[in-house]
């Protein structure tokens, strides 16, 4: 059996990071704008398609986090490194990282102990992940149209108390799968 439609979607998605980052280093964020939203499709596609056509494979299951977090991450190194007008701050940008690279450290950590780990996305993480791309997409928005300041600034807070929402649901549910281990 070939990749599947799915796991091509997926690929996909990987490649249009370097591009996303390339528009972003030439100070087009309207080109930015379009491959984000193009890798957002693909996103939902690959989901669909893994869905609908019976399509779920181990391969799928380690690629899909990992291109939604490079064109996350990128998104936010890139766009705070960039020329553009209008970025993130820095504290947003390391709060955002760490709480990834936390999440990580405690979902390798569980898998050292454990021997396997099974994930499910929890409603903060969800909207966490919902307003992370809803912030990257204003900010892009910003740099094209005039967008009140006081709009992304408000989705930064927001995005920012899901964040930390999220970590501290994900150390729950972390520490309360290691005191089964017990």
């Amino acid at each position: 059996m070939g990749l599947g439609l799915a796991n091509i979607l997926t690929i996909l998605r990987i490649f249009l990071v370097p591009v996303f980052i390339i528009c972003l280093g030439y100070n087009k964020p309207l080109c930015a704008l379009l491959v984000f939203i193009v890798a957002g499709i693909t996103d939902a596609l690959d989901g669909y398609v893994a869905r609908k056509f019976n399509q779920i494979t181990t391969l799928g299951k380690v690629l899909d986090p990992i291109a939604d977090k490079a064109l996350l991450i990128s998104s936010f190194i890139f766009i705070y490194n960039s020329s553009l007008e209008i970025k993130f701050p820095y504290w947003f940008v390391v709060l955002v990282i760490s709480r990834d690279i936390y999440i990580l450290a405690g979902a390798a950590l569980v898998y050292f102990l454990k021997g396997h780990l099974d994930i499910r996305p929890s409603i903060f993480g969800k909207a966490t992940t919902f307003f992370q791309i809803l912030t990257i997409v204003s900010v892009l928005i910003a740099n094209i149209f005039y967008l009140p300041e006081f709009i992304i600034n408000g989705l930064i807070y927001i995005t920012t108390i899901f964040t930390i929402l999220s970590t501290l649901v994900y150390t729950f549910y972390g520490i309360q799968f290691l005191k089964q281990l017990k």
